[in-house]
C-alpha cells in the first residue's frame, strides 16, 4: 500500500459518498481496483476520440455492481486526457427523446455537470467559453485582425451542422457582452448554451436568436458542442449517461421506441464515422439491454448491432471491442484490496492510524459471505457501505473492538430497483391516442 497522504477534502468526499451508497466525484483513483481489461478498452476509445473519431459503449451491470463507479473512473481518465466530460442520470423527467421538455432537461443537466481537468467538479461551461474567447483574442493579436473575425472563422465549420449558425451567434453574443462589460448578455448566452430557455420568444428578446436547444435538437446540440470544445483547445467530448434503465421502465411503447431510435441514431453515427471527437457511455442493467419485450433487444436494428460476439461466447472469452461491455464481477481478492484501500483512505493515508488490522478485513469478508453468499462481491455496494460504517463507529468509539462490530454487521443482498413503470405524459408521442 502506498503511504501517500490523502487530502482531507478527498478523504471526506470519498467516505461520505460511500456511506450514502453513491459514487464519489473526487479521489476515485484512491479506491479503484480490478476491471483492467474494461478500463484498457475504454482508454482506447478515448484515444480514438482524441484522434478525431467517435466511440459508443453500453456499460452493463447488475444493480450495485459498480457501473456508476466504473463510469466515473473512465470520466477521470478522459479529463486527464484533456477531454471535456458531461454527465447525467436519466430519470422520469430526463430522457434522450421526448416532446414534453424531458430531453431538454437532460441536456441542461449534462451542461450543469460539464467538467474539465481544471474544473473537475462541474459547472465548467463558462470557463470553456472563456478559454475559446481567450484563444480567439490571442490569434487575433498575432494576425493583427479583429477578434470577431477570428471567432467567425473558428466557428465556420459549426454553421454547416443543424443549429450551428445560431450556436455561433450565441458565442458571438458572449464576446459582445465580454467587450461591453454587459454581464447580463454573457449570462443570457450561457443560459442558452445550458438549454435553460424554454421559449424562442425569450431567446429572441435576450439574444436575437430565433431558436433554442429543445427536445428535438438534443443530439445535434451535443455534436455541435463536441466541435466547439475542440475549437476551445480541448481534445473532444465524452457524454456519460447513467441509469438508462429509466427508458426500459417507460410504460408507453411509442415513447420507449422513440428513445431507442435515438440511441440507434447515435450508435450509427459513432460507428459509421459521421460524428467527430465525441464519445457516448451509457450505463444500464442487463434487462435494459437483453429483455426481448422492453429492452434494447426488443428493437431489431439495435439487437443486431449489440448482439454478443458468437465466436467469443463459444470460446469462453470476452470481446472487449463490442459496443456493449458487461462488467465482470470483482473477485473476492479484488474486494479485499478494495477494503484495504478504503482503510487507507479512512486514515488519510497514514498507516499508523489504521483502525483495523489485515485479519479484520478477512473476517469481515468471511462474515459477508456467510450473510449474503456470493453477491457480496458480485454486487459489492452494500458490502462497501457496511465496511465504511464499521470504520466510522470504530473511529468515534475506540472502546469498541472490531471483533464485536463484525458479529453485529448486517449486510443486505443488493435488490433490483423497485421503481414502478413510468407513465407517459400527455406530451409523449401517441400517449393519448385512442381508437
Amino acid at each position: 500500500m502506498a503511504s501517500k497522504k490523502i487530502r482531507p477534502k478527498e478523504r471526506d468526499a470519498i467516505i461520505q459518498s460511500l456511506k450514502a451508497g453513491v459514487t464519489p466525484r473526487v479521489g476515485i483513483q484512491h479506491i479503484q481496483v480490478g476491471r483492467v481489461n474494461e478500463v484498457k478498452a475504454l482508454h482506447q476509445d478515448i484515444e480514438r476520440i482524441v484522434a478525431g473519431g467517435a466511440a459508443f459503449r453500453l456499460v452493463i451491470g447488475e444493480y450495485g455492481s459498480g457501473k456508476t463507479f466504473f463510469l466515473s473512473v473512465i470520466r477521470s481518465i478522459a479529463l486527464e486526457m484533456k477531454l471535456v466530460t458531461v454527465t447525467a442520470d436519466l430519470s422520469p423527467d430526463r430522457r434522450i427523446h421526448a416532446s414534453g421538455g424531458q430531453a431538454r432537461n437532460l441536456y441542461s443537466e449534462l451542461m450543469r455537470n460539464m467538467a474539465t481537468r481544471n474544473k473537475s467538479e462541474g459547472n465548467a461551461i463558462t470557463s470553456v467559453v472563456e478559454r475559446f474567447i481567450t484563444q480567439a483574442r490571442q490569434e487575433a493579436d498575432a494576425k493583427g485582425i479583429e477578434v470577431p473575425t477570428v471567432i467567425h472563422e473558428r466557428l465556420s465549420e459549426l454553421t454547416e451542422l443543424v443549429g450551428g449558425y445560431d450556436f455561433a451567434k450565441v458565442i458571438e453574443a458572449y464576446w459582445n457582452g465580454h467587450e461591453s462589460d454587459n454581464e447580463q448578455l454573457k449570462v443570457n448566452a450561457v443560459r442558452w448554451l445550458r438549454a435553460e430557455y424554454s421559449t424562442k420568444t425569450d431567446a429572441k428578446k435576450d439574444l436575437g436568436i430565433r431558436t433554442i436547444i429543445s427536445d428535438a435538437s438534443f443530439y445535434d446540440s451535443l455534436k455541435l458542442l463536441s466541435l466547439f470544445v475542440r475549437q476551445a483547445g480541448y481534445e473532444g467530448l465524452l457524454v456519460n449517461l447513467d441509469e438508462m434503465v429509466n427508458l426500459y421502465k417507460l410504460n408507453n411503447t411509442q415513447a420507449r421506441v422513440s428513445n431507442y431510435e435515438q440511441i440507434l441514431r447515435i450508435l450509427n453515427d459513432c460507428l459509421q464515422g459521421n460524428a467527430e471527437n465525441i464519445g457516448f457511455l451509457l450505463g444500464g442493467t442487463p434487462e435494459f439491454l437483453l429483455d426481448p419485450r422492453k429492452g434494447l433487444y426488443s428493437y431489431d436494428a439495435l439487437q443486431s448491432r449489440l448482439a454478443e460476439n458468437s465466436f467469443a461466447k463459444k470460446s469462453g472469452v470476452i470481446d472487449y471491442s463490442s459496443p456493449s461491455i458487461h462488467l465482470a464481477s470483482l473477485t473476492p481478492e479484488e474486494l479485499y484490496i478494495l477494503l484495504r484501500n478504503l482503510r487507507h483512505v479512512f486514515s488519510s493515508g497514514d498507516e499508523s492510524k489504521y483502525l483495523v488490522p489485515d485479519e479484520a478485513l478477512e473476517a469481515f469478508l468471511k462474515h459477508c459471505s456467510q450473510k449474503v453468499g456470493d453477491s457480496y462481491f458480485r454486487t459489492p455496494r452494500n458490502t462497501i457501505k457496511a465496511f465504511v460504517d464499521m470504520l466510522a463507529v470504530l473511529e468515534q468509539h475506540p472502546d469498541i473492538t472490531w471483533q464485536q462490530l463484525i458479529k453485529k454487521t448486517d449486510v443486505q443482498s443488493e435488490q433490483a430497483s423497485d421503481m414502478p413503470e413510468i407513465e407517459a405524459t400527455p406530451d409523449d408521442d401517441l400517449a393519448s391516442f385512442t381508437i
